[in-house]
């Protein structure tokens, strides 16, 4: 059996803090809430764009959490095709991100990169991409 290509992509990661995650990704870069559970201690929120193939699953779990490793190589890129707003990213700042530097020179020369509040780095490219 192949995986269709329309197949939908689940990004999953554990989280030390929901609540700011949620701010970062929602308040900040404009993805919506799509689910939302908590039971038993565990936390789980999901955001995307409701009709983006993919969305990220944010996991927190009481008493004995999964803490979140990420590498500097941990990047989500969204290419915006166009200049990154300056306003996206100083709302992306107020929301919890810290902008940082990229250990791959290429994503500082074609966009910037910022930490979530769990230091997962999402890189807002200035390119386009098409797998076509």
């Amino acid at each position: 059996m192949a995986i269709e290509q329309q197949a939908h992509v689940r990004i999953a990661r554990p989280s030390k803090d929901l609540t700011a995650v949620e701010r970062f990704w929602v308040d900040g870069l404009g993805l919506s809430v799509i689910y939302r559970k908590s039971e038993d201690g565990h936390h789980l929120l999901m955001v995307g764009w409701p009709e983006a193939g993919w969305h990220l699953e944010l996991v927190q779990i009481d008493g004995d959490p999964v803490q979140p490793q990420p590498t500097e190589e941990d990047l989500l890129v969204v290419y915006l095709e166009g200049p990154v707003p300056d306003e996206l990213v100083e709302r992306l700042v107020a929301a919890g991100g810290q902008v940082v530097p990229s250990r791959n020179p290429y994503w500082d020369t074609w966009g910037v990169t910022i930490a979530d509040p769990d230091s997962y780095r999402l890189v807002l490219c200035t390119r386009g991409w098409s797998n076509h």
